[in-house]
């Protein structure tokens, strides 16, 4: 009954006040469509995704590449420090890690498998 009462009160005023046509609100962004993610991030976010167009990984979020694991073509290991602790899976199938101290300098062996890893400088981006 009281939404009766309401609608037929607002549809007299509506007819009833008849001034000037008011323009349509419309949104800023309707104007221009939906911003892209690049139009609207900020930050850390921004800088990341500038870095991803340019072609860099900053956080190691991609895939790495592959490598053979040769002496002429090692597994690169990314750090800040000229040491790293590195885990080898030596076979597909092995479920137990094998764990050793990689340094800075020339490429190391795996010491079961022999797989060859190097250490290179990497940055933080921030």
């Amino acid at each position: 009954m009281a939404a009766r009462l309401l609608l037929r009160s607002a549809f007299r005023a509506a007819t009833t006040c008849r001034g000037a046509p008011v323009p349509a609100v419309t949104r800023a962004m309707a104007a221009g469509g939906i911003p892209t993610d690049e139009e609207q991030a900020t930050g850390l976010e921004k800088v990341i995704m500038n870095a991803m167009k340019e072609g860099k990984d900053p956080y190691n979020m991609m895939k790495p590449k592959e490598y053979a694991g040769s002496k002429a073509d090692p597994h690169l290991v990314p750090s800040i420090t000229n040491k790293r602790i590195v885990g080898c899976v030596c076979e597909e199938d092995n479920t137990a890690v094998v764990w050793f101290w990689l340094h800075e300098g020339e490429a190391q062996r795996c010491p079961s498998c022999g797989s060859h890893y190097k250490l290179v400088a990497h940055e933080l981006p921030h």
